[in-house]
């Protein structure tokens, strides 16, 4: 990804803490354990009420609540309290460009890591990883309008079809969002599943091998773009996409979830 390297020298990347690159390495390690984690996260005392906060919002419908981080780990799981706690750094890390809402901004992110998320579960994938994944696609637009503000308003500009963004992105500079933040992921050592999932999520039927992950993210940010999601938008989604994931729409249909669980914005 040369290219997108070069792309890359023109633009600040933020600073990521240590306890961030410390959950990122621990994303690499198949044997890593509660204990370690729990520790990890405890060095940022602020990171660890942000979590509880979290933990205890309505999207989490715990039926009681959680006061300590060892608490909220047991309850929620030790994948997903990570994968809560890589959001929260990198949403307090990245600068929006003027102009852009921070709220409407990181509540798309979550709508799309949240449909990632029940569409990894409907296909037995690793769903904590597809949310996660889902939930840092469109960082590469935040660097894209930093390069150039006036390109975030070309990019959003309404009307815009749902994946239209992305055709307007590789107009603007050359490259999608998911490009840009596949490079920046394998800088930080994010897996390479993650980081391959990234760079194809935005024509998953282009990578060879095909990545499983590129097409649920693929899916998921398109429905993310929709006001509103019903079964009759499920009909609209790419064929050949839904056929590469062997989809069973009439499933997803009959288990759409309310997108409203998925947007917590206990975390900004």
């Amino acid at each position: 990804m040369a290219d997108v390297s070069s792309f890359l020298k023109a633009v600040k990347l933020p600073v990521m803490p240590e306890v961030a690159h410390a959950l990122i390495q621990s994303l690499n390690n198949e044997d890593v354990d509660i204990t370690t984690v729990r520790d990890i996260i405890a060095k940022d005392p602020s990171l660890t009420a942000t979590l509880l906060r979290m933990a205890n919002s309505a999207i989490f419908g715990l039926s009681r609540s959680v006061s300590t981080l060892d608490n909220a780990i047991n309850v929620v799981g030790t994948s997903q309290i990570r994968a809560r706690a890589l959001s929260i750094c990198m949403a307090n890390v990245f600068a929006l460009p003027p102009g852009m809402n921070r709220l409407s901004f990181w509540r798309e992110s979550m709508l799309c890591a949240g449909y990632a998320h029940w569409l990894a579960i409907a296909k037995g994938a690793d769903e904590h990883q597809a949310w996660l994944t889902g939930m840092m696609l469109r960082l590469g637009q935040l660097l894209i309008g930093q390069q150039d503000p006036a390109s975030s308003e070309k990019i959003e500009q309404a009307p815009r079809k749902p994946g239209e963004r992305w055709l307007r992105e590789r107009a603007v500079c050359g490259f999608d969002e998911g490009q840009i933040t596949s490079e920046i992921a394998r800088r930080w050592d994010f897996p390479q599943e993650v980081v391959a999932a990234l760079a194809a999520s935005a024509q998953p039927l282009s990578a060879e091998p095909f990545s499983q992950l590129a097409g649920i993210v693929h899916i998921a940010s398109l429905l993310a773009d929709y006001p509103v999601v019903t079964v009759e938008t499920l009909a609209e989604l790419p064929g050949p996409v839904v056929h590469k994931l062997e989809l069973n729409l009439l499933w997803l249909g009959v288990h759409l979830p309310d997108a409203g669980i998925f947007s917590d914005t206990s975390m900004l």
